[in-house]
């Protein structure tokens, strides 16, 4: 989004190799964002969602980005469905727009903005459990050909950011890699749930909301193996940061 004089390339290499990774392209994406949260769990109805643009003090440009994806109200239905079968109050919102948990990876991911769109939020409450759980419910729309993209960032401490965040984002980042990638599949499950005993996991995450999409895909990925496809130390001047992909490539 933003001009960053080479600071987000990494990052954005990574988005733009997804396509080849997937194989194929998906029938629709569905993203848990970090920024949007609601009392129950909410999905985006919309059939042409309009854009939110959810933050202040950004260079001009990036109020005017469009991503005109279409929205899937029969997808987002089914999603509800399947929230509400495990248990979960699950509502629609016909109103809501892509906000940029969307929007800013989906925009390099996919430019011509050709795949349908629709969002998840998250519970207030940001209880682990829940949110493996309701990604442990979405995880047949995988056999459906729907990508399922949890949007937030491993390291999210605005407070603390450049050289003071190099060591607590490295000790956190490397407790995550051990969790995703070396755990066995049937136990990442449980020390994502106590995250909290992490090593420097109050410093990554003073407030979790970035950390809890990763756990709906952790939910929906189910015993699929975990591959790091980002990894960056000096992000920002000084944060470790990653990202994964669960499952082999040429699937979603």
């Amino acid at each position: 989004m933003a001009q960053s004089n080479g600071m987000y390339d990494r990052l954005a290499q990574s988005l733009r190799d997804m396509p080849r990774q997937l194989g194929a392209q998906p029938k629709a994406v569905l993203v848990i964002s970090a920024h949007w949260e609601e009392r129950e769990f909410t999905v985006m109805a919309a059939e042409r969602p309009p854009m939110v643009y959810d933050y202040s003090g950004f260079p001009e440009h990036t109020y005017h980005v469009q991503y005109p994806a279409p929205g899937l109200p029969a997808l987002a239905e089914q999603v509800r469905q399947l929230i509400q079968s495990a248990g979960f109050s699950a509502l629609l919102d016909a109103q809501r727009g892509f906000d940029h948990g969307s929007f800013a990876p989906l925009v390099v991911m996919y430019p011509l903005a050709d795949v349908p769109v629709v969002q998840l939020s998250l519970r207030a409450g940001y209880d682990p459990a829940e949110h493996l759980a309701v990604g442990r419910a979405l995880a047949p729309l995988r056999e459906q050909g729907v990508l399922i993209v949890g949007s937030g960032l491993s390291y999210h401490n605005l407070r603390r950011m450049g050289p003071s965040a190099a060591v607590p984002s490295k000790q956190f980042d490397d407790w995550l890699q051990q969790t995703l990638v070396t755990t066995e599949p049937h136990q990442r499950a449980q020390r994502l749930i106590d995250w909290q005993d992490a090593p420097a996991a109050h410093v990554a995450h003073p407030q979790e909301d970035h950390l809890l999409p990763l756990m709906v895909a952790v939910g929906a990925a189910g015993h699929d193996e975990a591959v790091c496809v980002y990894h960056e130390e000096g992000f920002f001047g000084g944060v470790t940061v990653s990202g994964f992909r669960f499952g082999q490539e040429g699937g979603v």
